[in-house]
């Protein structure tokens, strides 16, 4: 019984915590300073390939554009590009480095809000038809029991067509995985070099239960606030015309710039770059232009919320 009475001590107080605990005197005034924008991918690793473009050309290029729109409504908006050129990020070698790059990057700069940049892809369609058979002839055993066997062999004939997948996404961490979030972010000071004194929100030890409630505690408050902010970005982009798959939840680590950042963060899918029309509209001026305006409508929006506390932020 005493046993049983200790295992449940940390689970009793963390419900104990969430029940009491006031999240608006827990956090401090919130305030967008600064803005992490990440264009996808870059350098050794183009993303997606469409007929003409790469993924990471265009995501640099609407994020450039984005982060220019922002400075000049925003003046006092501190804007931290992942990078700015078509190289890895961080010049890293591989893709994984440059997504752990990405992260700890955002969180060192103390970043209030995550932002990436990508397109999205859908492979050819794979079609086969039944077209007859053919006889095939073969030899089974040795020596005296050695036999020929003719059998009936079915022929298709294969072929591709495009993917008519299109539209915009935006990706949020799954509130599901909380734990994860809290996990990767609390990791990335010892994996990924130190975090920096600049850094607005300081995560205790999670392996104190206490802590640990607080900690989820943030990580519920990211999810809510990336929830309004990929909620927003998508509205923004019907109203322009697009067509809008919606706002999804990553749960697993399949996306870890979401999972890593200590911080509200989403990504956003601009569009299918393996659709042909979609890819020549991503492309374009009048197009980039359209989405730079939608994002920067969707962040306004989002900024005047959450400092505001006009939404709520309760757990």
């Amino acid at each position: 019984m005493k046993r049983v009475i200790l295992l449940l001590f940390p689970i009793c107080l963390s419900v104990f915590l969430f029940s009491f605990i006031d999240l608006n005197e827990t956090l401090p005034k919130a305030q967008i300073k600064t803005l992490i924008i990440d264009p996808g991918h870059g350098g050794i690793d183009p993303g997606a390939k469409g007929n003409f473009s790469y993924e990471a050309n265009v995501s640099l290029a609407v994020s450039l554009k984005f982060g220019k729109a922002l400075e000049e409504q925003f003046p006092d908006l501190k804007i931290v590009y992942t990078r700015t050129t078509d190289v890895m990020a961080g010049n890293k070698r591989t893709k994984d480095e440059g997504l752990k790059y990405r992260a700890n990057l955002a969180n060192e700069s103390g970043g209030d809000l995550f932002i990436a940049i990508h397109c999205n892809a859908a492979p050819d369609i794979r079609h086969r038809e039944y077209i007859g058979s053919k006889s095939v002839t073969y030899y089974t055993g040795k020596g005296k029991k050695r036999k020929k066997v003719t059998r009936k062999v079915p022929q298709y004939r294969y072929w591709t067509s495009p993917n008519p997948a299109h539209g915009t996404e935006t990706y949020i961490w799954a509130v599901g995985k909380n734990d994860a979030k809290v996990s990767a972010v609390n990791k990335t000071t010892e994996d990924y070099g130190e975090m920096d004194s600049t850094l607005t929100i300081e995560l205790p030890d999670p392996s104190d239960p206490a802590e640990k409630a607080r900690m989820l505690i943030y990580a519920q408050n990211f999810f809510k606030k990336s929830l309004n902010l990929a909620d927003l970005v998508e509205k923004e982009f019907t109203a322009s015309g697009r067509f809008s798959r919606g706002v999804k939840q990553r749960n697993h680590a399949g996306i870890w710039v979401l999972q890593a950042t200590g911080m509200p963060s989403i990504l956003v899918e601009l569009g299918f770059i393996t659709d042909e029309e979609e890819e020549k509209y991503i492309n374009s001026d009048q197009g980039q232009e359209e989405m730079v305006a939608d994002l920067v409508n969707a962040f306004t929006v989002y900024k005047q919320r959450v400092e505001s506390r006009s939404f709520s932020t309760s757990p």
